[in-house]
């Protein structure tokens, strides 16, 4: 059986003899070439050049075209700031500064002309054409949630509360947006549409069915009616969604390492739903070794009683540094499983101790402001928790300090393992969890500083 049927049957709800495995290889792809982040995400022959090697490497039985959540963003008027070693993120919001939600004109929905549109749907086409047959392609736009976030910025929390109708109504066009990437992949070739929203990890599920459940449900029933598969992907800890998420009905969900992919799994298979995750993305694949992927693979299979609805894949968008190496070991453990089992039965990951201090919370000069991301440059979650405190930084001026520490490094692994940070993006105040994958609004951090003052 080749590679994309595993996937097909999958998702639709058969067994397979061998899991699903989809590398989410987006800025990575660029690596295996030697091109950066930016050069991938704009030029398409080097986006094709990239996306072949990571079939011909990884083997995947599905794999993304681009992972960019921006790309809709920029062409309703955001501006970008780019890296080399991540995907953009969003560095203005249109619809900031009015003070009461403005919902855009419908005609201001992306055409196929509209920003990098043109040149996605062009490499979309070549990917079908060159490895179609034998790897599911996906097509990943940006949900109709985060979309609203980039637009409007963080106020998007507080018009849950001020002004729901518009929320409502502006969530309903963002929605629309989607609707229209999702018909310009499916028409362009796209096997599965990936609709990745991760700020629904950072809503109650009272917010999400009060708001999101109609949204989804319409989008994932639009995909169906044109054809192809559908994925909701969320980043964070999703957990208290996960249910509503199902009731959505999505072919499939795909999780991250914040989440117990086995209790995750409980659910989804409550309703049927495919389950897609959540090897770390970096504690395992960009700082772990070749072994440490394998016996991530081999202990997760070995774990869970029933393999059906499961596709294996990384928790979200690989870092762009994974060693090559290490994702070669993952790829090992899914085609090579009983031989990859015994190589790994006695390994035992080295315990590399970093030492960190921390600060003396009990005589701080002044509040202290502690932001725990993944990275708020690529991770839109902790994009946004970061943008709540550093608005809370120019409210409070010199009266708090404030500081981020991402997980991409491994002294903040580190820290994070010392404080017991529960998952990311988490914010402490003066050492104590105030809000746990969770962006507050800007009255709520507001309070719990002046508390504390």
């Amino acid at each position: 059986m080749i590679a994309k049927e595993i996937l097909i049957k999958t998702l639709k709800h058969e067994a397979t003899e061998q899991v699903a495995w989809v590398p989410f290889a987006g800025v990575h792809s660029g690596k295996l070439v030697g091109y950066n982040a930016t050069e991938v995400l704009q030029n398409g022959d080097k986006l094709f050049e990239a996306l072949m090697e990571v079939n011909k490497l990884y083997k995947p039985a599905g794999q993304p075209v681009i992972f960019d959540l921006q790309v809709e963003a920029e062409c309703l008027g955001c501006d970008l700031t780019w890296a080399d070693d991540g995907p953009p993120s969003v560095a203005s919001h249109p619809l900031e500064d009015a003070e009461e939600l403005e919902v855009p004109c419908m005609c201001t929905i992306p055409t196929k002309e509209s920003g990098r549109i043109p040149m996605i749907l062009d490499v979309m086409k070549r990917m079908k054409e060159a490895v179609g047959e034998t790897t599911a392609l996906y097509g990943l736009i940006c949900g109709p949630f985060t979309l609203a976030t980039h637009l409007r910025g963080n106020n998007i929390f507080m018009d849950m509360y001020d002004d729901e109708e518009a929320l409502e109504k502006f969530l309903a066009y963002c929605n629309a947006v989607a609707m229209k990437m999702a018909d310009y992949y499916i028409e362009a070739g796209m096997d599965v549409i990936a609709v990745v929203d991760p700020l629904i990890s950072q809503i109650s599920s009272d917010h999400f069915e009060q708001f999101m459940h109609e949204p989804f449900a319409n989008l994932f029933a639009h995909i169906r009616e044109k054809g192809a598969f559908s994925s909701f992907f969320v980043c964070g800890d999703a957990t208290r969604n996960i249910e509503v998420m199902c009731k959505t009905a999505p072919d499939s969900i795909s999780i991250d390492e914040n989440v117990d992919l086995l209790a995750a799994k409980e659910i989804t298979d409550k309703y049927n739903v495919v389950i897609g995750g959540n090897i770390p993305l970096t504690t395992v694949m960009l700082h772990g070794t070749q072994q440490d992927n394998m016996k991530f693979v081999i202990d997760l299979l070995d774990k869970m009683e029933n393999k059906k609805n499961f596709i294996l894949a990384p928790g979200c968008d690989m870092p762009f540094a994974v060693p090559v190496e290490n994702t070669i070991g993952v790829v090992q453990a899914v085609y090579e499983t009983d031989s990859v089992r015994e190589m790994v039965k006695n390994y035992v990951a080295e315990d590399e101790t970093i030492e960190v201090e921390l600060p003396d919370y009990a005589n701080l000069q002044k509040p202290l402001v502690e932001v725990f991301t993944l990275d708020s440059a690529t991770c839109a979650a902790c994009t946004y928790m970061m943008g709540a405190a550093n608005e809370a930084k120019e409210t409070f001026g010199d009266t708090i300090d404030m500081v981020e520490y991402k997980f991409t490094e491994k002294e903040n692994i580190a820290r994070c393992k010392k404080m017991g940070v529960p998952n990311l993006p988490s914010m402490y105040i003066n050492g104590e969890l105030k809000f746990r994958s969770l962006v507050p609004a800007k009255e709520e951090l507001e309070a719990a500083i002046r508390a504390v003052l």
